[in-house]
């Protein structure tokens, strides 16, 4: 009966007026799905999803190597931008697989998601590479990828091109003398467009990252002399291998820098439960590009979020520098916090475990509970012998780390006073309507460009923790800007009051008045270039806050689509045509909207797309990895070169890079 009436009430259904029907539901089969969402595997297109593409075969290069099997790696990028690996490890199997008899493992890996050798420890005690994505990927997202295989004295080769196999697996000859994989491969500009490029600067460090990481593998490095300009660091040919391993890299780091001990604190140490490789030193000034930094990994795959690891390390630091000061007599140690401690310092922290589990296909977090224990245990004893073998540089230390603790005390104690007397007592400016919270926590600024925005956005806005400041169009360049200028710029003074931090040496970012500072400017070419400016301005005015990751980019609409009481909003042209097709009828006349500027958009719809923190979009300004992202120009340079006084560096790098440019909004 009950069959019956299911089977009546499918004969009932007819599609709605909508038109939405079975036929409407995707089933993606293969790589397709990579293809369609490359952000769900990559996080995103742009040069840093780019470069993840070389990154996923490279782990798989240096996975072989941690395992034993491998001792020598090979990166050569060429001319006509295909990127070679090779390593000499056992080599990808080749023999049929038992699941799919008709296809041999190479394939099966190259076209399958979710297919590897790393799920269990049979074939790698510990990996990099654990979801089966990795390569995957980068075949669906490849226009070409070629693959050699060197097994049992004999040479295999098989191709693909944009996920798709173009044959089988094919005998190439014999091999007596190799063994390895081989990966050659092309991003498809299809999917990240005509303009990115391989930059051989930051293939260059990726590679020498991992050399750092792994004392026993040796990475040669090459790139086409074509690709490199006159004037570039990065050489045509280099052999990397670190038998110091992270201790040889923070040294370099810190070649040059004052630092509050003669020696950094480095160890190796090796369990059954895994190995812990760190290096530390710390620094007076803080807050450089180089002085104050944290960079982890484990199996040799970057955290930059972090993890249980890097808790681990704080947690033995800290405890170990207390257990000191108690020893030694110094009852104001038990004041120190990790931050007082580690804020300061160049952490390099690298950890091999048994199926580590990430937050995410990237890979950015860790969050094995085990990790903590390991590396905290592994650190603290060393740490405590490290600490009493030098009575005297350990005193430096401690001391150090208790004037830290003491001006954090002093700072809160300063803060007590609430929001409202401190309103008064600070003479905030005029055109700042500040919001009502007493406290800096869930508060944001947003900084506007002139008067006819800072009037919509004071009325989308939460009053409680949103405050607005708008400035008079284009503020002062402080790159070109002399000393005299700064001080008597009107706008400038506005932003510092209302920031309350000081700037240069007096800034303290502890004295920030608000959680975030958020740029929000119109989405053109001058709303682009006041925002530079403003970036500008807090890289090299407020340092220290662009690194603790306050400062963000408002990313407000180009368009908005709108039909019969349905509106979309799109970001630029490319998501316009996309939603156009995907939220609206062919027939259905559309009307399209185009938002000229932020004191244009009614007060609802500038809350809806670019103030609401349920539905807007922000981008967060960070700061290159000085190690593993590192681009043609380290910040400090590109600031100075962009927006420095000397208009033929300016030139220059216009000349270098004009072919990235088409279709601009001039």
């Amino acid at each position: 009966m009950a069959a019956q009436n299911q089977a009546h009430l499918f004969d009932d259904m007819t599609p709605d007026q909508s038109g939405y029907s079975a036929k409407d539901i995707e089933v993606l089969e293969g790589l397709e799905p990579v293809r369609k969402r490359p952000g769900m595997y990559i996080g995103g297109t742009d040069e840093r999803a780019y470069h993840h593409l070389f990154a996923e075969i490279l782990d798989n290069a240096m996975d072989e190597a941690v395992a034993g099997h491998a001792s020598r790696i090979e990166v050569h990028l060429a001319e006509d931008g295909y990127l070679t690996v090779v390593d000499n490890g056992r080599g990808i199997p080749v023999d049929p697989h038992p699941k799919f008899p008709d296809k041999s493992a190479l394939e099966v890996i190259m076209t399958t998601l979710h297919s590897g050798g790393k799920f269990s420890n049979k074939a790698y005690a510990t990996a990099g590479g654990l979801h089966g994505v990795g390569i995957s990927v980068v075949n669906a997202l490849s226009e070409r990828v070629e693959v050699e295989v060197a097994r049992d004295k004999k040479l295999y080769v098989q191709m693909f091109e944009r996920g798709k196999v173009l044959g089988p697996v094919n005998l190439a000859g014999a091999a007596p003398n190799r063994r390895g994989t081989t990966v050659r491969f092309k991003p498809d500009t299809e999917i990240f467009g005509e303009k990115l490029r391989f930059r051989p600067a930051r293939l260059f460090q990726m590679a020498r990252s991992k050399a750092y990481l792994y004392r026993g593998v040796e990475v040669r490095w090459s790139c086409a002399p074509e690709l490199l300009p006159e004037d570039s660091k990065v050489p045509a040919e280099a052999v990397l291998t670190y038998p110091n391993g992270l201790a040889d890299q923070l040294d370099e780091v810190f070649k040059g820098k004052d630092t509050i001990t003669a020696e950094s604190f480095s160890g190796l140490v090796e369990t059954d439960d895994g190995k812990v490789e760190w290096a530390i030193a710390w620094t007076a000034s803080g807050f450089g590009e180089a002085d104050g930094f944290s960079r982890s990994y484990c199996n040799t795959i970057p955290t930059p979020d972090g993890g249980t690891h890097e808790a681990g390390l704080r947690s033995a630091i800290t405890k170990g520098l207390r257990n000191y000061g108690e020893l030694t007599g110094q009852k104001k140690a038990s004041s120190i916090t990790a931050d007082d401690i580690m804020s300061y310092a160049g952490i390099l922290l690298s950890v091999f475990i048994r199926n580590p589990e990430f937050v995410g296909q990237t890979k950015d977090k860790l969050s094995t509970t085990a990790a903590f224990r390991l590396v905290e245990n592994a650190v603290r004893d060393r740490f405590d012998h490290w600490l009493a073998a030098s009575p005297k540089e350990s005193d430096k230390l401690l001391n150090w780390a208790m004037e830290r603790a003491d001006e954090r005390a002093r700072r809160r104690k300063a803060k007590d006073v609430q929001r409202k007397s401190a309103t008064k007592k600070l003479r905030l400016p005029g055109k700042l309507a500040d919001c009502s919270a007493n406290g800096p926590e869930s508060t944001e600024l947003f900084i506007v460009e002139g008067d006819s925005a800072g009037g919509s956005a004071k009325q989308a806005r939460d009053r409680k923790t949103q405050a607005i400041l708008p400035l008079r169009g284009k503020i002062l360049n402080v790159a070109s800007a002399s000393d005299d200028k700064l001080e008597k710029n009107q706008e400038l003074a506005d932003l510092m009051l209302a920031l309350g931090t000081g700037l240069k040496t007096r800034f303290n970012i502890d004295d920030l008045r608000y959680e975030r500072v958020i740029i929000m400017t119109d989405a053109d070419v001058d709303g682009a270039h006041i925002a530079s400016l403003l970036i500008t301005f807090f890289y090299q005015m407020t340092p220290g806050l662009i690194e603790s990751g306050r400062l963000y980019l408002a990313m407000p609409p180009l368009y908005r689509l709108s039909f019969k009481g349905k509106s979309v909003y799109a970001m630029d042209d490319e998501q316009k045509a996309e939603l156009m097709q995907k939220e609206f009828k062919p027939n259905q006349k559309v009307d399209v909207g185009r938002f000229k500027g932020l004191g244009e958009m009614n007060p609802i719809h500038l809350k809806e797309t670019t103030m609401d923190p349920a539905t807007r979009t922000l981008a967060r300004i960070t700061l290159p990895d000085s190690m593993d992202e590192l681009t043609e120009l380290r910040p400090a340079e590109l600031i100075d070169t962009l927006m420095g006084k000397k208009a033929e560096h300016r030139f220059r790098f216009i000349q270098e890079n004009a072919h990235f440019a088409d279709d601009l909004d001039v």
